[in-house]
């Protein structure tokens, strides 16, 4: 496994910050690799949600054990009928997720939040991602995130979806 940080302090770790005001809700999160192992398709990371800041809009596909470190953690789960579920965990609180998790938007409580995510994706892929309509789902893999990251770039999968998602309809 290579490992990034030895340390779960968030005063000591390498934060990168993803930021979308044009996308409603707005996107305001950073997060920080912890490590990871592309052999046995495990990442390990700390999310830190700005306050009321949320993630793209996504579900896991890697099975993913969470844990609040701090603040507060809010998701609104699409449910199979449409409905939707809301779920607040507070800090230290912890959850597992199965692989191919419900399509959710997430983001942290009032104070923001500081969360741990483990994740083992036997496919590779962690992520699908969704468009503000929660449509036109795109995948996100462990070797995405980690080429990505050695490249010292933020992971941002909406780069990778703006050409066929956004102007595709102009060519």
């Amino acid at each position: 496994m290579t490992i990034i940080s030895k340390h779960l302090d968030p005063e000591t770790v390498e934060w990168r910050r993803v930021f979308d005001d044009a996308q409603t809700p707005r996107v305001d999160f950073e997060y920080s690799l912890l490590g990871y192992d592309l052999p046995s398709q495990r990442l390990d990371m700390l999310i830190k949600f700005a306050p009321d800041g949320h993630c793209r809009r996504h579900r896991h596909i890697a099975s993913t054990t969470t844990v609040v470190l701090e603040g507060e953690q809010h998701l609104s789960e699409i449910q199979p009928d449409g409905s939707t579920k809301s779920i607040v965990r507070k800090k230290g609180e912890y959850a597992l997720a199965p692989i191919d998790a419900l399509m959710h938007d997430e983001w942290g409580g009032p104070e923001g939040g500081l969360l741990i995510y483990s994740m083992h994706a036997p496919t590779g892929v962690i992520f699908e991602y969704y468009d503000e309509n929660l449509e036109n789902p795109w995948s996100y893999s462990i070797e995405d995130f980690v080429n990505e990251y050695a490249r010292a770039r933020t992971p941002n999968p909406c780069v990778r979806c703006n050409q066929w998602l956004k102007f595709g309809h102009l060519a």
